[in-house]
């Protein structure tokens, strides 16, 4: 077995999670998702489990080993599971679903902690660097913060009445947030630095990022240089956060493109699309320097973990 510093996985509508080395393009490892498709992949901050979640579980993978069994299955949802994510330290997964809430996990215990409700099906979540909000999106076009602390929804934004948000995204130092719809949109706010909460959204920008198509996955680059946008027109655009000028824009997906991670130094991006084929991108010459073929119906989700773990 492998045991990567990169640790790259795919999913989607053949029921399978793929394992790859990400810079040979080779499949290592197959897991077999019977239950759905799969929507969301999440790799702890560890590099030791990945989470996947379809309709309506989670299930948690160890990623260094040969068990093809999930070690939990987080069952609670009643939904297709949109979202999924960690908080710094692995101790505890976030989930936002169709069922219409935003649920908090501790990997330690069973079942859900927490529920909060959103009032229509939650599309996207996301967790600000402070640990302490959740950040959600949904299908009538409201974004939400949840504060963890005060155990309560601090701050709501409708940026355009019943266009759904598709996806969100918080800058890694806390200065920005992006949410994205499906009219091709992309809004920006400004969040005070330092703030101990982020009711505070100053809107900076708005993006017509994909004109006439949806924006399916927005994301904010590590080093917070870059937006990157996937869409339905089968492009994936880079945005220069330096007044939003367009970068690059990145051409070869043959159908929509779902998903997108960025490299821990920004310097590379994998995306996921409908083409059944995921692709490994230079950002810096817009060059598709991997293809990654295997899956047999639709990849629509991608998770990269190529940070360094302290020992």
């Amino acid at each position: 077995m492998p045991n990567p510093s990169v640790v790259l996985a795919t999913a989607g509508y053949d029921h399978t999670v793929r394992f790859w080395e990400a810079t040979r393009g080779i499949c290592y490892r197959t897991l077999q998702y019977a239950d759905s498709q799969v929507n969301k992949l999440e790799i702890t901050p560890d590099k030791q489990y990945l989470a996947a979640a379809g309709n309506p579980h989670v299930r948690l993978y160890e990623v260094h080993t040969s068990n093809p069994q999930p070690v939990t299955s987080y069952d609670g949802h009643s939904g297709n599971v949109n979202a999924v994510g960690f908080e710094r330290e692995g101790r505890w997964m976030y989930s936002g679903s169709d069922d219409g809430t935003v649920k908090i996990w501790d990997l330690r215990a069973g079942g859900y902690q927490r529920e909060y409700e959103s009032r229509g099906a939650v599309t996207c979540a996301a967790l600000h660097p402070n640990q302490t909000e959740l950040i959600s999106g949904d299908q009538h076009g409201n974004v939400r913060v949840w504060d963890l602390t005060a155990n309560a929804c601090s701050c709501e934004l409708v940026p355009e009445v019943g266009s759904a948000i598709r996806s969100v995204s918080i800058a890694s130092d806390g200065s920005l947030v992006v949410a994205a719809n499906s009219t091709g949109t992309c809004y920006v706010w400004k969040l005070r630095r330092g703030a101990k909460t982020t009711a505070h959204f100053e809107p900076l920008h708005k993006l017509n990022a994909h004109p006439n198509a949806y924006v399916l996955k927005c994301l904010l680059s590590p080093d917070c240089r870059l937006l990157a946008t996937t869409s339905s027109d089968k492009t994936v655009k880079l945005w220069n956060l330096d007044g939003f000028k367009l970068e690059r824009v990145l051409e070869g997906h043959q159908r929509w493109v779902w998903d997108c991670v960025f490299s821990v130094d920004a310097a590379y991006l994998v995306t996921a699309s409908s083409d059944t084929t995921a692709r490994l991108w230079d950002c810096a010459s817009g060059e598709a320097i991997r293809v990654y073929s295997g899956h047999h119906k639709a990849a629509v989700c991608c998770a990269l973990n190529d940070s360094a773990v302290d020992a």
